[in-house]
């Protein structure tokens, strides 16, 4: 899911549990995983539908902070 749709879903009211994991590629570098009801899932994408990865943490959180998550798990 491209970041102007996580904030705009935000802002419909859309609750997303929003999950922080190691990425499965390089193990050095985090991804964000967004779990919506019903079973359906999105990781956070960049304009090229590729998948964001961040390499320091700080980053990461700067980043769901901007798109309006309060709250996030992180799994390592």
């Amino acid at each position: 899911m491209k970041r102007n749709d996580v904030k705009a879903r935000h802002a419909e009211g859309v609750c997303f549990d929003t999950h922080v994991i190691a990425n499965p590629t390089n193990t050095k570098e985090w991804i964000v995983f967004f779990k919506k009801n019903a079973g359906r899932s999105f990781f956070l994408v960049d304009e090229n539908e590729e998948v964001e990865s961040f390499v320091h943490l700080d980053d990461l959180i700067h980043e769901l902070r901007d798109l309006g998550i309060k709250n996030a798990e992180i799994h390592f």
